[in-house]
């Protein structure tokens, strides 16, 4: 039986919180430059989990609402930001955002929106969209060559996890994000991202995924032998490095 997406980080926001990458402030002023972030504006950051582009968002100086169904990301995200005055956590989904109708300036959704039910998310963002009103999608893409760890890394996880490729964002371009928002000048823009990692901070990012096996399970001792292997192979002084492009789409929502 397929795992709920709104329950599959449940058991991981330990390590999702501590290794999951961020994302570059290029992003923001890219927006401002486009003209998609100005002053005084309602921003919903849907499957907003442990508050990572939130953080990011709430320089901005407008209210962010964080939308996320599963309660233990949520709670995570709480005590994150709890210091943050436009910070507003809300229990709701994409599907079900609780917010009001036509209140919302912008809606982000930062490596979540390939959960999504598409057909009951776009009625429920075009219901608390204001009027012209825009939609900012973001993933961090992981490189999968680049350079020998992260050659082999990849390969590590299709040979030790045949649900990587099933549950991955690849698949995510510009004609399908278009699909979704309407026949509308739908832009992209990417940057550079990098995480540099120690053994224990590689085997935690591996185990921030949502794919990988628990401590529980027989795979998982294998594979992290096999990821301690490549790890001590390619390191260097310690450190190995997972590079990524951070690719955002943005544009306006057409019904």
């Amino acid at each position: 039986m397929a795992k709920d997406p709104t329950k599959r980080f449940s058991d991981r926001v330990e390590n999702y919180v501590k290794f999951r990458p961020s994302y570059p402030k290029k992003l923001i002023d890219h927006l401002r430059k486009k003209k998609i972030i100005k002053m005084d504006q309602n921003i919903a950051d849907i499957g907003s989990g442990t508050g990572i582009f939130s953080k990011l968002l709430l320089t901005t100086n407008n209210r962010i609402f964080a939308v996320e169904p599963n309660e233990d990301m949520r709670k995570a995200a709480e005590k994150y930001l709890h210091n943050k005055p436009n910070f507003n956590s809300i229990d709701g989904s994409a599907e079900e955002t609780t917010l009001k109708e036509n209140s919302i300036d912008i809606i982000t959704a930062a490596q979540s929106f390939h959960w999504f039910d598409l057909e009951k998310t776009k009625k429920e963002f075009l219901r608390i969209l204001k009027p012209k009103g825009s939609i900012v999608l973001i993933w961090n893409v992981r490189k999968s060559k680049g350079s020998p760890f992260s050659v082999e890394y990849d390969k590590l996880l299709k040979f030790h996890i045949p649900e990587y490729l099933q549950v991955s964002h690849r698949n995510i371009d510009l004609k399908r994000v278009s699909n979704f928002t309407g026949p509308n000048d739908i832009q992209k823009f990417t940057c550079q991202n990098i995480q540099i990692f120690d053994f224990e901070g590689i085997k935690g990012r591996l185990q921030s995924s949502s794919y990988t096996p628990t401590e529980e399970q027989a795979e998982y001792s294998i594979l992290m032998k096999d990821l301690e292997e490549i790890y001590n192979k390619f390191q260097i002084d310690g450190k190995v490095q997972l590079m990524y492009d951070c690719e955002m789409y943005f544009g306006q929502l057409i019904n």
